[in-house]
C-alpha cells in the first residue's frame, strides 16, 4: 500500500510563482530521485496575501521515505534559500497509507486552486 507524505508552506503572493518553480527545482526533484518515490503532486491555493502550496509525494516503503527525508520522517524537508521567498513552513507533514498512487489533489477542483501533477515528473 502506497504511502503519502504531505507537507504544506505559504509564501507571499508576491513570490508564490517564483516559489512554484523553486519548489520543483528543490522538493519535487529530489523527492522523484528517491528509489521507491512513485509520484509527486502539487496544489496551489491563492488565498488572501499568500499562496498555499500542498506537496504530496507517494512512497512505496518507508525505507524511501527514510531515504528522501532522514532518521524523523515526521520532520519537513527543508532547504537554505527557502527564506528567499518568505516560506512559512509546517514543520511537520502528514504519513498516510492509500490504496492508489493517483493525484490526491484531484477531488478537491471545486474549492479553488489548481491540482497539478509536477509538470514531466509524476508516472
Amino acid at each position: 500500500m502506497p504511502i503519502s507524505r504531505t507537507w504544506h508552506g505559504a509564501v507571499p503572493h508576491e513570490h508564490g510563482d517564483a516559489f512554484a518553480i523553486y519548489l520543483e527545482k528543490t522538493g519535487i526533484q529530489e523527492s522523484r530521485s528517491i528509489p521507491g518515490n512513485a509520484a509527486a503532486y502539487v496544489r496551489r491555493v491563492d488565498q488572501g496575501g499568500y499562496s498555499h502550496f500542498f506537496l504530496c509525494t507517494l512512497w512505496h516503503s518507508w525505507e524511501a521515505v527514510r531515504a528522501f527525508a532522514g532518521a524523523t520522517p515526521e520532520i519537513a524537508v527543508t532547504y537554505p534559500e527557502d527564506d528567499n521567498y518568505g516560506l512559512i513552513s509546517d514543520p511537520i507533514v502528514i504519513h498516510q497509507e492509500v490504496n492508489s498512487d493517483q493525484n490526491p489533489f484531484a477531488f478537491f477542483c471545486h474549492s479553488g486552486g489548481s491540482p497539478t501533477a509536477a509538470p514531466g515528473l509524476a508516472p
